[in-house]
């Protein structure tokens, strides 16, 4: 690794001075899972690494009316097991068990992974499908972004060098709503080529009258495919909407090519993926098992 210097703060106050202090030779730790490798391929040079798993009061999921909220240093595991996120944030528990394995989720936190912005991680991709929001804060104050404004591009994001991730909220599904998590991996623990977090809500003639289509692994960023949203609302929950749905999804999108596929073949794994996940969140909003 290169070297830098270690900060342990213990209130938050002292890492948001660290952070004042060093700009953007500062790097936040959280849980780890992705900056001890970059900095370990020297891919991330920072001087200061500021590790903030001694402030208090950062690691904990809670609820604020129609809103549940995760503490930057909130572990995916903690999530996976939280009755909260079980009962009112079903789409984010679908998501978390594709994430790396039980050791990775064990350290990995719901803050890091955002903060991080990998367009082919799965938290982004579910925050920005329902519309989720993050608190950042520094020595000036706090802001409320968007998952729409948040991600930027790969690895980057709308947070200033002098701010810190506080708090993740994501707003809680709606009981009737059905949802999927769908994605494609070379093996389970890989990094996705694709994956799909929808939800889709149906009226009381039977037809959609909401959904939500985000997609991963596919753009820089994560991706919400409005155009094919705004076409499923008022249409019948067949396979046959669903199959155009899907080809709406994937229509503007130019993924790259790398040594695990063509962007031809991602492409059809993501049209492919789009109609298995709407599948099973309208068999789920029908009530029954997909």
């Amino acid at each position: 690794m290169p070297r830098f210097d270690y900060n342990a703060p213990s209130t938050l106050d002292e890492v948001l001075a660290l952070l004042t202090e060093h700009g953007d030779e500062g790097k936040v730790l959280a849980g780890g899972q992705s900056l001890i490798p970059l900095l370990s391929m020297r891919l991330a040079r920072p001087t200061q690494v500021v590790d903030i798993n001694g402030v208090a009061g950062l690691d904990s999921i809670g609820v604020e009316g129609d809103t549940i909220t995760f503490g930057a240093t909130v572990r995916e595991r903690q999530a996976e097991r939280s009755a909260v996120v079980a009962d009112r944030l079903p789409l984010l528990a679908e998501a978390l068990p594709y994430i790396g394995h039980a050791a990775i989720r064990t350290r990995g936190t719901i803050g890091g992974t955002v903060a991080h912005s990998d367009a082919s991680a799965e938290i982004p991709c579910v925050v920005a499908a329902l519309d989720g929001e993050v608190l950042v804060r520094s020595t000036r104050g706090d802001r409320v972004i968007a998952a729409t404004d948040f991600f930027q591009g790969h690895f980057t994001t709308a947070m200033d060098d002098d701010e810190c991730l506080i708090e993740v909220r994501v707003p809680a599904q709606d009981p009737a709503a059905g949802c999927a998590f769908r994605e494609v991996a070379r093996r389970h623990g890989d990094f996705a080529l694709v994956g799909v977090a929808t939800t889709l809500t149906l009226g009381g003639d039977g037809r959609i009258a909401e959904s939500r289509i985000a997609l991963m692994g596919m753009a820089d960023v994560p991706y919400r495919a409005r155009a094919a949203e705004a076409a499923l609302v008022g249409a019948e929950p067949t396979l046959d909407t669903f199959t155009a749905a899907a080809e709406t999804a994937v229509a503007d999108l130019s993924p790259a090519s790398d040594v695990h596929g063509s962007a031809a073949y991602r492409s059809q794994l993501a049209r492919v993926t789009v109609r298995r996940a709407l599948t099973a969140a309208g068999a789920r909003a029908h009530g029954e098992s997909a």
